[in-house]
């Protein structure tokens, strides 16, 4: 296993002794053996040691972190976002990336077409006209597009990389419903009769900041963005905290989802426990299996899902499995109080992933994702708590209750089923 550090690939001994020095902290697991390799030769990209990972939850955090990093950018600023709304939060985001693009700072800017659908033109012009560079990834309108017409292929991603040192990523899009936090922590509380959302980010400092901003470049040239404005978008890193961290990204252009085939070995490799949160959860086949196939060597299997939903389809296709969970031994919580957006998962307090992720065929096969996995029990034990948080705010489901959920919810589920492939 090869293991990149600040200035490169470390040696042989010191791969070694970091995969010990993490192997050794955790609780018995096979993720540290055959996982780690079958997991790089699955994604190409290396495990980077020396970055600071910090756990956002909710808008709030977020939003601060974001400003903060943006507000601090001197050389050049790269965001990604599926969703961009021209409401109060959308414009403080303008008006501070506006405002550094004046300054001198390099403002590239991709957005989804159809997540930002109800923005409206005007908000983007203003962009343009102070000189920020855009891409509108994958236009509705197929006579704007300049990489071909995609109209089912999005750009699922939120990702935002300030001066090629600093990372923020996750499920948050930039949106007024965030300005709520699901633990009471909001500056803002959602509107009367709404409920708050429920996320999760990262903040990452470190090296593999370079493989997130990569991928970011990426798209950028399969979008036909144009030349990019000359800038330090690699500068030299040092070593800012302990954390071992691998970038996973995703595209429907590549034969399989990278995510989706670490996600399916993370689980086959699995010893103890398996606590994974997603707002969309409508498993495939494969998926399926390596949830039962834990819960039958033992594995301590959960999931937080969402008790209400911005997706009718989406929810009752996934609800349409709980029944063959539940019977398996798949431990699940409907998370209360709040709409659950988190794509997130901690394996055997080891091997964490966070990004734009879901757990259903839209994001495995359709969309542009970003996910990071991080490995190590510190860490680990930040995830486990966030989950039993959420736990905590859940509701958990049983087979006698399940059992006797309304006709209406069952034909739903039908109806969710047909559907979800394309969901």
């Amino acid at each position: 296993m090869q293991v990149d550090g600040a200035h490169g690939p470390l040696s042989e001994a010191r791969s070694k002794a970091v995969l010990e020095r993490l192997k050794a902290s955790g609780m018995e697991t096979n993720i540290f053996d055959l996982h780690l390799a079958i997991e790089e030769a699955l994604v190409g990209s290396p495990l980077t040691a020396g970055n600071k990972v910090e756990l956002l939850q909710d808008g709030p955090d977020t939003y601060k972190s974001m400003f903060e990093a943006i507000e601090g950018a001197r050389d050049h600023i790269n965001m990604e976002t599926y969703i961009l709304e021209g409401d109060e939060v959308g414009q403080r985001f303008a008006d501070k990336l506006i405002a550094k693009q004046r300054s001198g700072v390099q403002v590239n800017l991709i957005y989804d077409s159809v997540g930002s659908l109800g923005t409206s033109p005007e908000f983007f012009d203003q962009f343009r006209q102070s000189g920020i560079r855009l891409v509108e990834f994958n236009p509705v309108n197929p006579m704007t597009a300049k990489a071909g017409w995609e109209l089912n292929q999005r750009d699922h991603r939120k990702l935002l990389i300030v001066d090629g040192r600093i990372a923020i990523l996750g499920g948050i899009n930039i949106s007024g419903v965030y300005s709520g936090g699901s633990f009471g922590s909001g500056t803002e509380p959602p509107p009367s009769g709404e409920l708050p959302w429920r996320d999760t980010d990262l903040r990452i400092e470190g090296p593999v900041v370079s493989d997130l901003q990569k991928l970011f470049i990426a798209t950028w040239d399969g979008q036909k963005g144009g030349t990019l404005v000359p800038r330090h978008y690699f500068p030299p890193i040092q070593p800012s905290g302990k954390e071992v961290v691998r970038a996973i990204g995703s595209s429907p252009d590549e034969p399989y989802s990278q995510i989706y085939a670490t996600l399916i070995s993370a689980l086959h490799s699995a010893q103890s426990e398996i606590w994974l949160t997603s707002a969309y959860f409508v498993p495939d086949p494969q998926l399926l299996d390596a949830l039962k196939a834990a819960v039958n060597r033992g594995v301590d299997v959960r999931l937080v899902v969402p008790s209400s939903t911005d997706s009718w389809l989406v929810f009752h296709a996934g609800r349409a499995y709980y029944k063959e969970l539940l019977e398996s031994g798949v431990r699940l919580y409907e998370r209360k109080d709040a709409l659950l957006h988190v794509k997130a998962g901690v394996i055997d307090g080891v091997w964490s992933t966070v990004g734009s992720t879901n757990l259903d065929w839209r994001s495995f096969l359709h969309n542009q994702e970003v996910n990071v996995v991080v490995l190590g029990a510190d860490f680990g034990e930040r995830m486990r708590k966030a989950f039993l948080e959420d736990v905590k705010g859940s509701q958990e489901l049983t087979l006698d209750s399940w059992k006797r959920r309304p006709i209406r919810a069952r034909v739903s589920e039908r109806i969710g089923r047909v559907w979800e492939y394309w969901l």
